[in-house]
């Protein structure tokens, strides 16, 4: 009896230490690369997530990448379906209210023009007026709606393209995920979005930093314009000065206005955009690099839901010119 009673007794001290192991917390990274983008992963946890983490950005990839073409918004700009998923519902929705408040400038049906431009998934160097016209004639989120999970268009040549606030969706989907599995700080970082939760592994707040912007198109250097805390918090930069080319003498940005479908170039750098979620970060930031210098800090300027932040080229010394509103400035970190 007593021989059994041990045995009853090992075994429980056995089943109580995994338990205890099992929600032990501790830091675990995810690095990969996804959308010709890298990645970096950190959270807290009692188990490795990284399964789930793969399985969100493969689920996102088959729903939302345009240059997959087995995916859900190829078929959609290819006409040969009409439904839709969650994943662009919750795009759309972003989309058009960014849309409406930013005047048009942001627009995801602008990838025609994009890859008119030569900065798409199809070729394309310097349109004519005529052709920017022509295409013009099916740009606009007026000519696409949604009707429950059916995606109806007035004219069939519309396309979608979400890759300007796909990243900030995934840091989203990939925050929730790890918040419902208990780990309360964390911080997702996808081509430069980044969403954060809580503190790191030294029990201090997350801190991001702003690059300054670089006129090497395909550098890898960065260097600190400041430095941000975030929690509970996203961040996205959105910039003219990573992605251009040269084309008969002129410098041309793959930022294109859908609302003109001329080459958006100017003195404005980079935008930086803090908000509640990376989505939105995402989207803000594109559009004010449309909108331009001024009209940016007119609108931002008063605005306590956004944090901005605007890097420019004085017109005359070409020294850069900082600004931004007192919601960005809230999250600066003193030296």
């Amino acid at each position: 009896m007593r021989r059994y009673a041990a045995i009853l007794v090992v075994l429980v001290v056995t089943i109580v230490m995994m338990l205890c192991s099992r929600d032990r917390k501790r830091f675990f990274t995810h690095d990969g690369v996804v959308w010709t983008t890298e990645y970096h992963i950190t959270y807290e946890a009692s188990l490795d997530l990284g399964d789930s983490i793969q399985f969100i950005l493969n689920t996102l990839d088959m729903s939302v990448s345009p240059y997959n073409k087995a995916s859900l918004i190829t078929a959609l700009n290819e006409n040969s379906t009409t439904r839709t998923d969650a994943y662009i519902r919750r795009l759309m929705e972003a989309a058009t209210t960014v849309n409406r408040e930013s005047g048009g400038a942001y627009d995801p049906t602008v990838m025609p023009l994009v890859n008119a431009w030569g900065f798409g998934y199809k070729s394309g160097s310097l349109p004519t007026r005529l052709q920017i016209d022509s295409i013009l004639q099916f740009v606009g989120m007026d000519k696409v709606a949604l009707h429950g999970d059916t995606l109806t268009k007035r004219d069939p040549r519309v396309m979608l393209d979400f890759s300007s606030i796909a990243k900030g969706m995934a840091c989203d989907e990939i925050g929730r995920m790890l918040a419902r599995n208990g780990a309360e700080n964390w911080l997702v970082e996808i081509g430069g979005e980044v969403m954060a939760s809580g503190v790191n592994a030294h029990g201090t707040p997350w801190n991001v930093a702003v690059d300054l912007p670089s006129d090497q198109a395909d550098t890898t250097i960065h260097e600190a314009a400041m430095t941000i805390t975030l929690d509970s918090a996203a961040v996205a930069t959105s910039g003219n000065y990573r992605k251009w080319r040269q084309e008969g003498g002129n410098k041309l940005s793959h930022l294109i206005d859908p609302r003109t479908g001329d080459n958006r170039t100017g003195t404005l750098l980079s935008v930086t955009i803090i908000a509640s979620d990376c989505m939105t970060a995402d989207a803000w930031a594109t559009a004010c690099m449309v909108m331009g210098d001024s009209t940016t800090r007119a609108m931002m300027e008063p605005r306590r839901d956004l944090g901005v932040l605007t890097i420019s080229a004085d017109t005359v010394s070409g020294a850069l010119v900082v600004w931004s509103n007192a919601a960005f400035a809230d999250r600066v970190v003193t030296p």
